[in-house]
């Protein structure tokens, strides 16, 4: 912004010198100049700061993941849907038990109860193959949404806070996979292009960022507190709202992705339980759950924030 100079009508002008470059020969009042305040000074240098570290980490993270690079998108797509392979699977070794749930506390008639499992686990596997093999994305999602919803109600779990903060992410996961099938039709016809498929792209890809994060504030408003789960949720937040708006997105993703798989390792631990122990089942269900929701930010990682972001605004001015 250029600077202002005012006038003192007060003072007679001075004819500048020749080849001073100051036409018609006036002279700034040199009171009217407002000196910088050294506020602002520091803080445009801590800004630069920030700028430079992030700016280097970037650097790091496209420098250590450029070999795996071509193989993140197949990665992703198959985490975001091993919960629901992992849940099929669960159905079917335990038939009976899922039935005798059904019918005993959710009162399902005989008969009604094998339908609603059976159409679960085949929803849930054709689901999961069509997002893995990119075989009608469109559908492969709107088909697991289904499930999701179903269970919800099926199970009686819509109002359980854990489930449902899961539940908001592993949604918005499976919304990066939508986002993720647009592009790629936007890439195959490229000579056509669609405003309304660009648009459905970059709403998607603004929803999938900000459900994504839901299961770190379930983890944060959940549990014992200390101080190691203090810092950990301060610092995960922040990277959470960072995704949310979009700003350093791919590298506040990646690491939510370092965080959260750290914190399923040590923490959802179900192979260090008994078999005939009931956590086991709940840890298991919470391990392939956070999953998911790692690989929904593994692909945005890969396709980025989308238009509706910090960073994409950054880049038009």
């Amino acid at each position: 912004m250029s600077q202002r100079i005012h006038l003192n009508p007060n003072v007679p002008r001075q004819q500048a010198p020749m080849g001073s470059g100051l036409g018609g020969g006036y002279t700034p009042d040199p009171i009217s100049r407002s000196a910088p305040s050294p506020h602002v000074g520091s803080d445009n240098e801590l800004l630069g700061q920030v700028q430079k570290w992030s700016s280097k980490a970037e650097d790091v993270i496209e420098a250590y993941t450029q070999p795996i690079r071509p193989y993140v998108p197949a990665m992703a797509r198959f985490l975001i849907v091993v919960t629901f392979l992992e849940d099929a699977l669960r159905i079917i070794t335990q038939w009976g038990d899922q039935l005798w749930y059904l019918q005993k506390h959710r009162h399902f008639v005989w008969g009604f109860s094998h339908i609603f499992l059976l159409v679960n686990v085949l929803a849930m596997l054709a689901g999961s193959f069509g997002v893995i093999s990119k075989r009608y994305p469109d559908y492969s999602v709107y088909c697991l949404l289904g499930v999701v919803v179903a269970q919800g109600l099926g199970y009686g779990l819509l109002f359980d806070l854990s489930f449902f903060l899961r539940n908001l992410s592993v949604i918005g996961g499976l919304l990066m996979v939508l986002s993720d099938s647009l592009q790629n039709k936007k890439k195959l016809f490229a000579g056509l292009p669609s405003l309304s498929e660009t648009d459905r792209r970059k709403y998607f890809q603004l929803a999938g960022r900000i459900l994504l994060i839901f299961l770190f504030i379930g983890f944060i408003f959940q549990g014992n507190w200390s101080f190691a789960r203090v810092v950990v949720s301060i610092v995960g937040l922040g990277a959470c709202i960072m995704v949310a708006v979009g700003f350093k997105a791919k590298w506040s993703a990646s690491f939510l992705v370092a965080l959260l798989s750290i914190f399923n390792v040590f923490i959802n631990n179900w192979w260090s339980v008994h078999a005939a122990h009931p956590q086991r089942d709940f840890l298991k269900y919470d391990f392939f759950q956070t999953l998911s929701i790692v690989g929904g930010l593994l692909l945005l990682v890969n396709i980025g924030p989308g238009g509706i972001s910090v960073d994409e605004k950054k880049k038009v001015y």
